[in-house]
């Protein structure tokens, strides 16, 4: 079944506690966090202390993108802090295979991210350390952005490395998302979908996310 993560990085950063509260009841299945340094991307978003917040207001898992540098450095403190999934980008470390082992060696779900231009081959030698692949489909730093269509060829090779593995692993494709392209993207093999935008600046979030939920059925 594919499921949805809201960006949280989209909603008014003065009410995250209402922001996750409403994603809950309209039914996410996990909140997207983006971690940015303003290093290995050029924006600035929030850390550890934000994270353990959103932790004690919401029981959904904490979808954790940590858009940093050398993000191995942190991995326990955000685990500490309440991440359910954390996620770290190829291109950000030296050592992935180390880092994803960091990650699982504090009983979290350990997910690899790839931007735009990274070739889906980086994964051949860690795909049994990945619980998540999370394809980018627009450049990392900021919401709003418009999805790349190359992405889709992506996920489709993303798919079938992760079925000839034999492995369960999420499949997930964050930016630009929205209705003009839900199907095509599950079609293409993604089953978690990240919306920011979509979702935090429609008038009625909860019905995004009920009809995200109605297309992906019918996709």
């Amino acid at each position: 079944m594919t499921k949805i993560s809201p960006s949280i990085l989209a909603a008014d950063f003065a009410n995250f506690g209402a922001a996750v509260e409403l994603l809950e009841k309209a039914g996410a299945d996990y909140v997207h966090c983006d971690v940015m340094d303003g290093v290995f991307v050029p924006n600035i978003s929030f850390g550890m202390s934000t994270i353990a917040a959103l932790d004690k207001r919401t029981s959904l898992p904490l979808d954790v993108h940590l858009m940093i540098t050398d993000p191995g450095r942190y991995v326990a403190e955000f685990a500490a802090a309440g991440a359910d999934i954390i996620t770290v980008h190829a291109e950000a470390c030296t050592h992935l295979h180390r880092t994803l082992q960091q990650i699982h060696a504090c009983g979290k779900l350990a997910g690899v991210s790839l931007n735009p231009a990274t070739p889906p081959d980086v994964l051949t030698y860690v795909m049994d350390q990945v619980d998540l692949i999370l394809c980018m489909s627009v450049n990392p730093g900021f919401g709003g952005q418009k999805f790349i269509p190359s992405t889709l060829d992506k996920l489709r090779t993303v798919r079938a490395m992760i079925e000839q593995s034999g492995r369960d692993i999420l499949l997930e494709v964050d930016g630009g998302v929205g209705p003009a392209n839900y199907a095509e993207i599950v079609a293409a093999g993604a089953n978690l979908l990240v919306a920011g935008s979509a979702v935090f600046t429609a008038p009625d979030p909860a019905k995004v996310i009920a009809t995200m939920r109605g297309e992906i059925c019918r996709a």
